[in-house]
């Protein structure tokens, strides 16, 4: 027995019909396409909160970059010819 659920969600037609375009051109069903970008959102979004959160404690413990070490940062990336 899958471990799964079923869920109904509400798109634009237009949205709808480039996933039924999608799913004819990459022939996969529209709901492996749906499940796809929901767990690559739910990936990209996690990460990004995982890296606030840690940045923000950082930030709290007063952890922050020098100013030399800025200056440097900037030299490195900075083209000669600016």
């Amino acid at each position: 027995m899958s471990n799964s659920t079923t869920m109904t969600i509400r798109l634009e037609v237009e949205d709808k019909e480039k996933l039924e375009q999608l799913s004819k051109s990459t022939q996969r069903t529209k709901s492996y396409l749906a499940v796809e970008a929901i767990r690559d959102f739910i990936e990209i979004n996690q990460w990004q909160i995982k890296e606030t959160e840690l940045a923000l404690s950082e930030a709290d413990a007063g952890d922050f970059a020098s100013s030399e070490e800025v200056s440097a940062t900037f030299k490195k990336w900075t083209s000669s010819e600016d």
